[in-house]
């Protein structure tokens, strides 16, 4: 008996010394083809951006939605019309969205010939400012005769092909919603098989549908806010058409980089035209400040926090995927930064201590705690909604027990 005690604990000591060994490759050299993995899937995806950019924009579109449709469907609302109701809400925004941008630029451009006059004055005045220095009208004629015709004709096929990339990108996306739409029918049930296989997997993808939709929801909101500062500060400048390019402001607050100079252009100009240089650099000083403090400082940190990652973290994927997607990369940076955490941090319990650097509240909130297993949701999906109506079986969902 006791010659047989000192094996046994011989045997537990080897069994547990086993266990805590780490299994499989060493951990450097795991890290190393994690990233070179990742880096070659980034280098992939940058040559095919045109195309998975915009399909993962109308992803979004639909995650947004996606409370609607389950609030539909728990009305008693058919699926297939809860998930054309659904597609056609983000259509009306789309819709909206256009017709705000071309309404501002339409007041713009329906404006300017009013200021033919005021054109010619400032023009006159900028003149004297420029012979005072030392410049003549014949210096500012031969300047611009030196222009060389191929840049402008360069900027102007640059300006074409942005605009045709923001049509082909709109055409993409109101396409590919109407495929979501057909998915969105039986995602619940889809979840659930994922669920059944993978639990982790499944609730990395509804925490994934969560961050992004509270994502959206931050942007409005600041873009809101952005949009009646300006609105005030033009009316106390006076600023002709102060809603309209209040309205222009937020609209842009969702277009990336150039989003800021398209809203602060036209109400500059406006305020130059109708009420000198004063208010207009009063304008671009109050846009300035504004933006910067509020989208610059701020949102940052409330968008970080919607999608679980840090300041640092959310400034850094802006530079990755624009760099990957361009400017709907741009657009697109946190969420596509939640959809990689999902697949490489969340859905795998030995990557999970990566939250400790990444997450905006380490263990607690948005990150949970990595050494305790999430329990099942039945009542979640990837839109992170209840697909389910009223009265529905548990077998219409896909949640009845499967051989």
């Amino acid at each position: 008996m006791t010659s047989t005690e000192p094996d046994a604990r011989s045997s537990s000591t080897t069994s547990e010394g086993a266990t805590s060994q780490p299994s499989g490759l060493p951990r450097v050299l795991s890290v190393t083809l994690t990233l070179a993995a990742v880096t070659i899937t980034l280098l992939g995806l940058r040559q095919i951006g045109s195309f998975v950019g915009p399909v993962f924009l109308g992803l979004n579109l639909m995650l947004v939605a996606a409370p609607l449709f389950g609030w539909l469907v728990r009305i008693g609302m058919p699926r297939v019309v809860a998930s054309i109701s659904a597609v056609l809400a983000v259509y009306a925004f789309l819709v909206v969205f256009v017709l705000s941008l071309w309404w501002s630029i339409s007041v713009l451009v329906n404006e300017i010939p009013a200021y033919a006059s005021k054109f010619q004055e400032l023009y006159l005045q900028l003149l004297d400012q420029l012979q005072a220095i030392g410049v003549s009208e014949t210096m500012l004629t031969d300047q611009v005769a030196s222009i060389d015709k191929q840049q402008i004709v360069g900027l102007a096929t640059d300006l074409a092909k942005g605009i045709g990339d923001g049509v082909s990108i709109m055409a993409i996306v109101v396409t590919v919603l109407v495929f979501l739409s057909m998915d969105a029918i039986d995602i619940k049930r889809r979840i659930q098989l994922v669920r059944d296989a993978h639990p982790t997997v499944a609730d990395a993808l509804t925490r994934f549908g969560d961050g992004v939709r509270r994502y959206w929801v931050v942007t409005t909101v600041f873009g809101l806010i952005v949009a009646v500062i300006d609105v005030v500060a033009l009316g106390i400048i006076g600023v002709p058409f102060a809603l309209v390019w209040g309205v222009l402001s937020f609209v842009t607050n969702y277009v990336p980089n150039i989003g800021f100079v398209l809203g602060l252009v036209p109400p500059t100009l406006i305020a130059l035209l109708d009420k000198g240089v004063a208010s207009a650099i009063a304008v671009v000083v109050v846009y300035s400040v504004a933006n910067f403090v509020v989208q610059a400082i701020i949102q940052p940190k409330y968008a970080g926090d919607a999608v679980g990652v840090t300041p640092t973290v959310s400034f850094l994927s802006l530079l990755l995927w624009a760099w990957v997607f361009g400017a709907t990369g741009a657009l697109l940076a946190l969420p596509a930064t939640l959809l990689l955490k999902a697949f490489l941090v969340d859905a795998d319990p030995r990557g999970r201590w990566v939250n400790a650097l990444i997450a905006s509240r380490p263990g607690g909130g948005e990150t949970p705690d990595p050494d305790v297993p999430e329990a099942d949701e039945p009542d979640e999906d990837l839109v992170g909604v209840d697909g389910r109506a009223d009265g529905e079986n548990d077998s219409d969902d896909g949640s009845k027990p499967r051989g």
